[in-house]
């Protein structure tokens, strides 16, 4: 059984080619299971592990474990999260790699991030604003970066200075970035919109959006989380990467239970789009919305393609 670390998992998910991994998943189909939640009797009041499978038959089969420990910075310095993913042989059950659970993690959100866009924003699009600046955010750049021509990335954080730090990152990669804090004036000036937050107040709201923008939701995660105001879904056209984002997201709940949506209204999810039975965008001046929670299906076409990068004859 091989296992890769951080930096070698990076390394063998190239966004290009995990962008066709991911939509080659969607377009294929694969078994996903509901994902189990448990609460980890421990010190740590809010612990709990999340065990995410899903597989192919006679293929591959994968188990993404998390673990989330809340008070682990304040109490031992450490990350509050940490995950690992298991890939095996569907044919058999051998069990092939563990993988850093975090870089897939990060680097296939941003990747079906870049996906959706593919078919919801305008292909000329070449302003990017970045609302966070954690681990996904950090990887949004170059992830759009392999289907868009960037011309100008913004980057806001309630944070400043974790916005500037972002910035000189992405510059040092040879992106043209910049941290603002004027976070309306920056919705207003971008092509794509792309939030990575834990914010549980909305960031975005509705009256700061252009036509012909897109808005990318893909860090809240929960019911009480939301980067957006209601209004953000009133008049616009409204995608998911799964139905399970509206049983969950907070973004979507609120406007919801608010009446500004229905369930009707939303037009397709990442499936449907990748198989060609929705068009995506419709016109220009269009407004998009994207909203995401996360699939098992995407950890599964990651760690494939880790694993058979370094293992070319198993294709």
């Amino acid at each position: 059984m091989q296992i890769f670390t951080a930096e070698q998992t990076a390394a063998a998910l190239p966004y290009p080619a995990l962008i066709d991994a991911l939509k080659a998943m969607f377009v294929q189909g694969c078994v996903v299971p509901r994902r189990h939640h448990h609460t980890i009797d421990s010190s740590d009041k809010g612990a709990t592990l999340l065990i995410m499978p899903a597989w192919q038959r006679n293929r591959y089969l994968g188990i993404k474990h998390v673990t989330i420990y809340p008070e682990n910075s304040q109490k031992h310095g450490l990350s509050g999260l940490f995950s690992t993913y298991t890939l095996f042989d569907a044919h058999n059950g051998v069990p092939l790699a563990v993988i850093d659970g975090n870089t897939i993690t990060n680097r296939r959100t941003a990747a079906a991030s870049v996906l959706a866009a593919t078919f919801l924003a305008r292909r000329d699009s070449q302003r990017l604003l970045i609302v966070g600046a954690g681990n996904v955010a950090r990887e949004l750049a170059p992830a759009y970066a392999a289907a868009f021509d960037l011309t100008r990335v913004q980057v806001w954080n309630k944070t400043h200075d974790k916005a500037v730090a972002l910035a000189a990152d992405l510059r040092a990669q040879g992106f043209n970035a910049k941290a603002v804090t004027d976070l309306a004036a920056a919705v207003a000036d971008n092509d794509i919109i792309s939030c990575a937050t834990l914010s549980t107040e909305p960031l975005i709201h509705r009256d700061w959006i252009q036509a012909g923008s897109h808005v990318d939701l893909i860090g809240g995660f929960t019911p009480s989380m939301r980067e957006s105001d209601d209004g953000l879904f009133a008049d616009t056209s409204v995608f998911v990467d799964t139905d399970e984002a509206l049983n969950k997201a907070g973004d979507l709940l609120f406007p919801l239970q608010a009446g500004v949506l229905t369930r009707e209204q939303v037009q397709a999810d990442l499936t449907a789009l990748c198989q060609q039975r929705h068009h995506g965008r419709a016109q220009a001046d269009d407004i998009t919305v994207y909203k995401a929670v996360g699939n098992a299906a995407e950890d599964l076409a990651a760690a494939i393609l880790v694993y058979e990068n370094a293992n070319p004859t198993s294709k």
